[in-house]
């Protein structure tokens, strides 16, 4: 498997029925916990969230809902570009569209405000590993990729470019929308723009689940000449 890339492709049938699917069916649940929990880490440090993170602040701005509930609707909405991408959804799709607001908002619920910008900075920091971490490890049990991180997957798999560099694109454009609807852009926010997608290929690295298919598929690419 090629490290600039995604992982081949399976349908949600393929993905239930592929071994190891107690350890991927908990890597996953873990995964999209952390992810949801690193959003409010970032959000509170005050130092900068995430582009989505932007965005959905700039949509609850405008609607007066929740963070968690806008996640997940913005979640929804996203579903709709997978089409011309044709990316095969799956049962981390489903979760991520459920836990991950939810895992936020109960988050929120629990962590205390920083009192200083000491404790904002580690804020950031536990926020932005926890979120490139849990990104990959959710993207590692390949149950298919949540609705925003399909949009990189799918890119990726038609334009044949790395993760890191797709990733990016993605993330300052949405950054951009969401600065335009009002949703508060730090130093931070760039920073995670831009380190977002080097570090979630990093991670994917060690967190992916390697199934008997992939060397299957490794060897007829082999056989074809297309290593």
């Amino acid at each position: 498997m090629k490290t600039h890339s995604v992982s081949r492709r399976m349908t949600a049938v393929e993905q239930l029925r592929a071994e190891k699917k107690v350890r991927r069916l908990l890597q996953l649940l873990v995964g999209l916990v952390g992810y949801g929990t690193s959003l409010t880490f970032l959000v509170e440090s005050s130092l900068g969230a995430s582009s989505w993170n932007v965005l959905t602040e700039g949509i609850s701005l405008h609607t007066g809902l929740t963070f968690g509930w806008t996640t997940n609707l913005i979640a929804v909405a996203v579903l709709v570009f997978w089409i011309p991408l044709r990316e095969l959804p799956g049962l981390g799709t489903l979760l991520n569209v459920v836990l991950v607001g939810l895992s936020a908002d109960l988050a929120a619920e629990f962590l205390p405000l920083p009192n200083s910008l000491a404790q904002q900075a580690i804020y950031y920091g536990i926020g932005l590993l926890m979120l490139t971490f849990f990104d990959a490890v959710y993207l590692g049990a390949r149950f298919g990729s949540g609705p925003r991180d399909g949009l990189m997957t799918g890119a990726v798999r038609v334009s044949g470019k790395p993760i890191w560099l797709v990733r990016a694109a993605i993330e300052i454009v949405v950054l951009a929308v969401g600065w335009l609807l009002g949703g508060t852009v730090g130093f931070g926010t760039v920073l995670i723009a831009f380190a977002m997608g080097p570090l979630v290929q990093l991670f994917l690295r060690c967190t992916t689940v390697r199934l008997d298919g992939d060397r299957r598929e490794s060897a007829e690419c082999v056989a074809k000449g297309v290593a």
